[in-house]
């Protein structure tokens, strides 16, 4: 029966049936065989000492395989469940690093459960365990304090390989995350490394989610422009940045009087995240706008002075 659901299993499409199977061939069925081993010999009248390393031997039995069990499980989920979909290398390679250490974990209890049930007393070895791991945390803070912020980094994702960030007055594309440090190109070239505690106490602006960005920029003209003129300068530059692809337009007004310019105050938005692309976009209104007012004879303002004198 058994080989014949194994053979069904591999037909289906979902891997919930294999991992069933796997953990019944790997655990219930050894498990199966010590009951019914146990039970069989427990009708026998023997030594109580040979009865004693029976029940021991069985004891450490169903211990190692709830720890297989354990860590099979905890393998399947991440696998085929919290990875499945994940594209991000990162997170990839945090789990394949850390499933070891959680396995050394899981195994060091296991093992401490078995050494207590021998007769072992254990307390003293965990009371020593407990205290070195005081000393060493103490003698390790900073480092233990990265490790911790590597996990934060890699579980929360403020930011991910290929990102562009700032942080304080540097910036760069993300390269490597570390346990310990992570590194970022800078836009001169440079590499810049950031322990990963730096990063999580600081506030990071990601522009590798920006999705969208609001533009604003301003233009003046001179005060001799007549008003009528004032009046159409906001519909051109409309005209303009709507005839822009991946360009929204949203308000362009006479904004304020300087000290050498009659000030415009345009906002529009570039449906990309990507800085070449906007600063193309850019250029193109720049153009256009220059090309336009030079058609209607507007002038860009510029300082000047006007300076009187009487006689």
């Amino acid at each position: 029966i058994f080989v014949l659901l194994k053979k069904l299993t591999k037909k289906t499409k979902n891997t919930i049936d294999d991992f069933i199977i796997l953990n019944i061939e790997k655990v219930l069925i050894p498990a199966l065989y010590y009951a019914t081993f146990y039970i069989s010999v427990s009708t026998l009248h023997m030594h109580r000492g040979l009865e004693r390393i029976i029940y021991l031997a069985g004891i450490a039995l169903l211990i190692i395989l709830a720890i297989l069990f354990t860590i099979s499980t905890i393998s399947y989920l991440l696998e085929n469940h919290w990875l499945k979909n994940e594209k991000n290398a990162t997170r990839k390679n945090t789990i394949r690093v850390t499933m070891p250490v959680v396995k050394v974990i899981i195994w060091g209890f296991g093992i401490v459960l078995i050494l207590d049930n021998l007769g072992f007393k254990i307390s003293t070895l965990v009371a020593g365990l407990g205290i070195g791991g005081i000393a060493v945390a103490l003698g390790a803070q900073a480092i233990l304090g990265d490790v911790f912020s590597y996990f934060s980094i890699v579980f929360d994702r403020p930011f991910e390989l290929g990102d562009f960030i700032v942080v304080s007055d540097l910036m760069g594309t993300v390269e490597h995350i570390g346990i310990k440090t992570t590194r970022l190109r800078s836009i001169s070239g440079e590499e810049l490394v950031f322990s990963n505690t730096d990063l999580t106490d600081s506030r990071i602006r990601n522009f590798g989610r920006m999705h969208k960005r609001r533009v604003v920029f301003k233009l003046g003209v001179i005060y001799n422009t007549n008003v009528n003129t004032l009046k159409e300068i906001p519909v051109i530059i409309k005209n303009i940045i709507e005839k822009e692809a991946d360009a929204v337009f949203d308000r362009a007004h006479f904004s304020s009087f300087e000290d050498s310019s009659l000030t415009y105050e345009i906002v529009y938005y570039v449906d990309t995240g990507d800085y070449n692309r906007y600063m193309d976009i850019q250029q193109s209104i720049n153009l256009a706008i220059k090309k336009e007012f030079d058609a209607k004879g507007i002038e860009f303002a510029y300082p000047t002075q006007t300076i009187y004198l009487s006689k």
